[in-house]
């Protein structure tokens, strides 16, 4: 069956009615119309007091066109003698019919209307994007996912959410795209595979490809392990523009007391959310080689205890759409929940550990570390030479049992934070050969692959920084 994608431009009529007389139209040749900007609502406005009349309203491209238009009230691609009042508008429905094609890559359909007016030729210009998609509806079954592998033929759309079920493996092999539409999420209650590599990783994005979408947080909802989920695995991903990078357990999960999630993350980089990173409640988590960058709330968020492990990760937050008030990192073995129409439930757990080994946690704000405690529950956890911005000293940093060789408020020295983002280190920083060995011996390789035990001294981070050799 023949698939059709359809963009619909929304358009409205404004129409007036006039007494039944004799109208004087304006007709100097300097006379034009002005078009709207807004490339959902497509208004014709004429600026002028005196009523004009256009000769023509037609496609560029006549019968040949993909594109359909809604002209006063009149479904056709060229008439002719159309009045606009003095000062008044009117406005055009704008559809098009995307035919798909056998290609992966994006494809682009383009068109104008073209309007002739007192011997002056002006044009709309009309761009439609498509791309040929698996879609994933949460509406229907195609959004309840069964073990089964994506592959890179094409990308895949997620509409209206989807679910990985229980007991059922997801495998996305590299180079897949996956985009999802506004507030779409994947539910992950069975598992996933995530099997990127360095030249073809795996993308998580929202669905809107234009340049001005390319690092706009909270495109879409996120990725949520929830309770039950086990032996997930992600390697070699980019995960960005979303609300939360992974959600990884839920109050709901903790509050009738289920199987926490555990997620194994490795070379992967998580960027521009408007809430969080990594978002994680009493779970477990293994993580290496990952690039966690501009959050609006938080890079790494570990609440109401749980087992973490992350080592070489560069979490740094240099978050600007506005004022961020909290930390790069935050841990807690409690959380506090209200709302409006209930009391607060307050949620706790063991924080059987929390160890950070060989990384980089910086920002721009005075602190990037937050600790919240419960004393009557365990509370561990330990920093291995790593980079930390801090606003105070606790006591505890100088107890080797918590902070072992850090490095408090030592800039890394990212190559570039604002114009292009490349959080790989400057040749001058702070964080050059700073590495514990026995734990760099397990991560040989960095985030690009580069050797970090070469030269026998490790950087911190997810980057290992190779000088260029000269001749």
């Amino acid at each position: 069956m023949r698939r059709f994608l359809k963009i619909i431009l929304f358009v409205s009529y404004l129409f007036l009615i006039w007494s039944c007389q004799k109208e004087e139209f304006i007709s100097s040749k300097n006379a034009k119309l002005s078009f709207s900007n807004d490339t959902v609502l497509f208004t014709v406005k004429n600026p002028h007091d005196e009523t004009i009349k256009i000769k023509s309203i037609s496609l560029a491209n006549g019968e040949n066109s993909n594109f359909r238009l809604n002209i006063n009230g009149n479904l056709i691609n060229k008439l002719s003698d159309v009045e606009i009042y003095g000062k008044d508008s009117i406005y055009i429905f704008v559809e098009v019919t995307l035919n798909p094609n056998d290609k992966k890559e994006p494809f682009v359909h383009q068109d104008s209307v073209v309007f002739l007016t007192n011997g002056n030729l002006q044009d709309v210009d009309l761009v439609a994007w498509g791309q040929n998609v698996h879609l994933i509806n949460g509406q229907n079954e195609s959004g309840i996912i069964k073990t089964q592998t994506w592959t890179n033929d094409k990308p895949y759309l997620v509409y209206n959410s989807m679910l990985v079920d229980s007991l059922e493996t997801l495998t996305i092999e590299k180079g897949t795209e996956i985009y999802f539409h506004k507030s779409s999420s994947m539910l992950v209650a069975g598992n996933i595979k995530v099997n990127g590599t360095l030249e073809e990783p795996v993308i998580f994005q929202g669905d809107r490809l234009e340049k001005m979408y390319e690092d706009l947080p909270g495109q879409w909802g996120t990725i949520v392990f929830l309770e039950g989920s086990n032996n997930n695995e992600i390697d070699f991903a980019e995960i960005k523009n979303a609300e939360v990078g992974l959600q990884i357990g839920t109050l709901n999960g903790i509050a009738n007391g289920l199987t926490n999630p555990n997620v194994l993350i490795k070379n992967t980089k998580i960027s521009s959310m408007s809430y969080a990173g990594i978002s994680a409640l009493r779970s477990y988590i293994y993580a290496y080689n990952c690039l966690i960058t501009n959050c609006g709330f938080y890079g790494v968020s570990l609440i109401i205890g749980g087992i973490y492990e992350f080592n070489h990760c560069t979490i740094a937050n240099y978050w600007s759409f506005s004022n961020r008030t909290e930390p790069a990192v935050a841990i807690s073995n409690y959380y506090n929940y209200s709302s409006e129409n209930q009391e607060d439930i307050y949620f706790s757990g063991n924080l059987e550990k929390a160890i950070f080994g060989n990384c980089i946690i910086y920002g721009d704000k005075n602190g990037e570390i937050g600790f919240a405690r419960d004393e009557n529950l365990d509370f561990n956890y330990k920093f291995i030479n790593s980079i930390m911005k801090i606003s105070y000293f606790p006591d505890d940093t100088t107890d080797l049992n918590y902070f072992e060789n850090c490095f408090f408020n030592k800039n890394p020295e990212f190559i570039s934070i604002y114009e292009d983002e490349n959080y790989e280190l400057d040749t001058l920083s702070f964080a050059k050969d700073k590495g514990k060995l026995e734990i760099s011996n397990n991560f040989p390789l960095d985030l690009n692959g580069n050797n970090r035990l070469e030269d026998e001294q490790s950087d911190l981070g997810a980057f290992e920084r190779i000088e260029k050799k000269e001749f």
